[in-house]
């Protein structure tokens, strides 16, 4: 079957489940295709080829509903998924709040955005890359290995449609490259790494600016110890800065409102940052890696404020969980075409801060800059938050240390409150987020 037909294809799919007894129905096709090469010691290691296909379905009894997903698109395989799909959904238990977007809510004359990135690329090319950053990060002076440098292309491509009348097909493509590396001091082994996404292999740094930055960062991890446990400024360094604010964004999902599970859940409309810092969700941005013209329920999207001037400003519904709360959705449903749906941002922008993140430590002192952490616990009740990390540790004397097996703890609530943005603010990724300083965290070492 050629991917040309998989509209029509999926509007037989949906129209086919309705005659077999779904009150409604919404379904998806995926096609992707991608070269993955890597190399290890100079030499080609693997060269991995993907092509794929799948469709997935949700069927409506009423409230209750099913959803089923497989990879054989052929006539027979599809008869059989829709029947399987349609017969869950009738013993389904109910629920009151599901249901598909009515087609009045849904997106119309939404804009074509470009998520186009490179034309397929040659695994010769990838592999260059590769073998380009792995040198790189050999020339480094104390690596000892690099276990993996690889390279990548894909494209993704998905048709929706839905029995509320909605219909679309997208498709984009990404490139990636990534490495870790590895030293050695004293016995101890240190392993760091760096890797960068886009959709335009020309919108970040050089295989060589990867492999160099992937084998500094090994070296400056080498002879690490422990902290003392007292109470300091930490920097989360803008690698790991976007946690922080994950943290945030998972706190004022619809379901989590609606549950009642959520630390942030008599916040709305309240200042929670400091004023002056917005955080931007940006859905229409060329080549972003969350940008998206319609939600995950084909409702319209639109850039909003999500904290403007440091206040929250909205809830992330999706149509379940504004049903729940008696209120609109409002265009952050996850992929839902096939699946229940979910909440999800599509790019999401910071305000940069003023100072530097060396300014920032010079003015706090003593200070703990987290560039690695693990295994984050939050209480989503109460926003109690520990996570261990390693980093550097700034003495405020002008030396530099680097720190690990280390515990910082502290409240959200009171840590969005009190954090300021660096202006080191980078593209990447899908949150944009600058290193972020919060003084007075507890800090849990020796």
């Amino acid at each position: 079957m050629e991917h040309t037909d998989y509209g029509s294809v999926l509007q037989d799919v949906v129209a086919r489940a309705r005659a077999s007894g779904a009150t409604d129905a919404d379904a998806a096709i995926d096609h992707s295709t991608g070269v993955d090469v890597s190399v290890r010691n100079g030499q080609l290691e693997t060269i991995e080829r993907d092509d794929s296909r799948g469709i997935s379905l949700r069927c409506f009894v009423g409230q209750k509903q099913a959803h089923v997903s497989g990879s054989d698109l052929s006539k027979d395989g599809i008869e059989a998924l829709i029947d399987r799909c349609v017969s869950m959904a009738k013993i389904a238990p109910g629920d009151q709040y599901a249901g598909i977007a009515a087609p009045d809510e849904l997106a119309k004359d939404y804009p074509e955005i470009d998520l186009w990135g490179d034309d397929p690329v040659e695994a010769e090319v990838l592999e260059e890359e590769a073998l380009a950053a792995e040198a790189a990060a050999r020339a480094i002076p104390g690596i000892k290995d690099v276990p993996g440098s690889g390279s990548s292309w894909s494209v993704g491509e998905v048709w929706l449609a839905a029995s509320n009348g909605f219909s679309a097909h997208k498709r984009s493509s990404l490139s990636g490259v990534g490495l870790s590396a590895i030293a050695e001091k004293d016995g101890v082994m240190e392993r760091d790494y760096e890797s960068w996404t886009s959709r335009l292999r020309a919108n970040r740094p050089s295989p060589e600016e990867i492999g160099r930055i992937a084998g500094e960062r090994t070296i400056a991890r080498l002879g690490a110890d422990k902290l003392s446990s007292q109470k300091a400024a930490v920097l989360f360094d803008k690698r790991v800065s976007s946690s922080l604010i994950s943290a945030m964004i998972s706190a004022i999902s619809g379901a989590a409102i609606a549950r009642g599970t959520s630390f942030l859940k008599d916040k709305l409309n309240e200042r929670i940052f400091r004023e002056g810092i917005d955080l931007t969700d940006q859905p229409f941005l060329p080549l972003g890696l969350g940008s998206r013209p319609f939600d995950g329920e084909g409702r319209p999207v639109q850039e909003t404020k999500i904290i403007d001037d440091g206040r929250l400003t909205t809830w992330l519904l999706n149509g379940p969980s504004a049903r729940q709360l008696g209120l609109k959705p409002n265009g952050f449903a996850s992929p839902g075409f096939g699946d229940p749906p979910g909440t999800s941002v599509s790019n999401l922008r910071m305000t940069t801060g003023s100072d530097s993140p060396e300014a920032l430590i010079a003015a706090a002192g003593k200070t703990l800059q987290i560039t690695e952490m693990f295994g984050p616990s939050i209480n989503p009740n109460t926003g109690d938050y520990s996570v261990g990390v390693s980093g550097v540790w700034h003495d405020g004397e002008g030396n530099q240390v680097p720190v690990s097996e280390i515990t910082v703890a502290d409240n959200l609530v009171d840590m969005f409150a009190r954090l300021v943005p660096a202006s080191d603010l980078e593209e990447r990724g899908r949150m944009f987020v600058p290193s972020l300083m919060v003084e007075g965290m507890t800090i849990a070492g020796r």
